[in-house]
């Protein structure tokens, strides 16, 4: 498996960001009131970005450390998994919330100021969904071995196997 592309991050923003205009725009020209984030999202996303990290750490702990206490790689595989979902999640949310943010923010006249802290409350939320699950998928990254030769192969028994390689 493969670490998670700064072009596929960046495509996953864009593509929310054009969703969350587009949708705006559609509310808005057919006499709907605009879409507002609820307060609960950052905060829910937020405790998602905890939740992958605490997940992973037990993870880097066996990757990182000769006697720590060995982790399934079943488990690895899932929490990488995660990692990777909550990324590219996030950068989505994160670009959905970028696009209703910049349509309220394009307005000539806003109903009241709250629609603008909640969609920059929910990008802040897609941002840290997004941050948390690159570093734990950082986690799970197995250390090259040192080999003479400068190839690198994971050991069938090694912890972080299912994990991805550098």
């Amino acid at each position: 498996m493969t670490r998670t592309r700064m072009s596929t991050i960046v495509l996953f923003i864009v593509i929310g960001g054009g969703l969350g205009w587009l949708v705006e725009m559609m509310l808005v020209l057919t006499g709907r009131p605009a879409l507002v984030p609820p307060v609960t999202l950052p905060i829910t996303l937020g405790v998602l970005a905890a939740v992958v990290l605490l997940l992973a750490w037990p993870v880097r702990q066996s990757v990182r450390k000769e006697d720590a206490r060995r982790v399934d790689p079943f488990r690895a595989t899932r929490v990488v998994l995660l990692a990777k979902a909550s990324a590219l999640s996030g950068a989505l949310l994160a670009g959905v919330a970028f696009g209703i943010l910049a349509f309220l923010a394009t307005r000539p006249v806003i109903a009241d100021g709250t629609s603008l802290w909640l969609s920059g409350a929910a990008l802040l939320g897609g941002v840290l969904l997004l941050i948390g699950g690159l570093i734990a998928e950082s986690w799970c990254t197995i250390p090259p071995d040192d080999r003479s030769d400068g190839s690198s192969t994971a050991r069938l028994d090694d912890p972080g196997q299912a994990a991805s390689l550098p």
